[in-house]
């Protein structure tokens, strides 16, 4: 089943590859902001990481880390912004996506700065981190997160540089119990970057886009070595592991199943572009290389 959450990263992967113009912003007031609203989870957890979430005072209805987020206001999301809340809460910043050109326009008109976020790469994510330090004032702890994010991601390349590269189905999405609506990476996007520093070679390299929906005609032409699957979800179990497993079965002929090479990672944080990202790589690099894990 695709959760509510996933069907909101599926389509932020969508919006994500159509080529938005952002619309023009207020300058900010002078100093950093003392009231934040961050309506994206990625920045959410960036804002925390960096020390400015002692300044957000609501967040989206997605946000489930750190936990301190989970106890704030929430004032919808990507489809649904409570605008009135919003303005209500009398912010001096608001992070939004891109993607929401209408309450921008909004904002703009109430004299409210905001942060506009859009999806990304792996050194997307960076330097969002970084710019998001310098406008709330976070701007040398920011540095050092995504420096120390950075190292361990370049170390996980290190080790695994020398090593033969599997092809590898990253599946993000997909009916439970079944290979019907399956949603792999594609070959831009934060997944695939991470994916490529774990070691691996993206079945679907060639599409430029960061979501693909994959038929199982499709998986089998593409023949991956690996088939690497990922929920997000924080009460993951090994019985929900074997579930995931025995759908996969059904798919004997592909050269991951045919090999026993069909891995399942569970747990919060593996699907959000923050700064849990090299937990991530970490985990990714483990499955594909288990010789060369630490």
């Amino acid at each position: 089943m695709v959760t509510r959450r996933r069907a909101g990263w599926l389509l932020m992967a969508v919006v994500a590859t159509a080529g938005l113009t952002a619309a023009a912003q207020p300058a900010p007031a002078p100093g950093p902001p003392r009231r934040i609203i961050s309506l994206v989870p990625a920045l959410t957890e960036m804002l925390f990481a960096i020390g400015a979430g002692p300044q957000v005072v609501a967040v989206s209805s997605f946000d489930t880390y750190p936990p301190e987020a989970t106890r704030l206001p929430r004032v919808g999301a990507l489809l649904d912004p409570d605008v009135e809340r919003v303005l209500s809460m009398t912010p001096d910043l608001v992070a939004v996506y891109g993607s929401q050109v209408d309450l921008k326009r909004q904002l703009e008109r109430a004299a409210i700065p905001v942060f506009d976020y859009r999806h990304a790469g792996l050194a997307g994510l960076f330097s969002t981190m970084r710019a998001l330090g310098t406008r709330t004032g976070h701007a040398a702890r920011a540095e050092e997160v995504a420096r120390g994010l950075e190292r361990r991601i370049d170390e996980v390349r290190r080790r695994t540089a020398a090593r033969p590269r599997p092809r590898v189905l990253l599946v993000f999405g997909r009916e439970q119990g079944s290979l019907r609506n399956i949603y792999a990476s594609g070959g831009r996007g934060f997944l695939h970057d991470m994916l490529l520093a774990a070691g691996g070679v993206n079945v679907f390299a060639e599409v430029g886009q960061e979501a693909v929906q994959a038929t199982t005609e499709l998986v089998l032409a593409r023949a991956p070595d690996v088939v690497v699957e990922l929920h997000e979800r924080a009460d993951w179990t090994e019985a929900d592991s074997a579930q995931a497993q025995a759908a996969w079965s059904r798919l004997a002929a592909v050269p991951a199943v045919k090999q026993g090479r069909v891995v399942i990672l569970g747990g919060e944080g593996l699907v959000v572009p923050g700064p849990r990202v090299a937990d991530a790589v970490e985990r990714l690099a483990g499955a594909l290389h288990p010789v060369a894990a630490r």
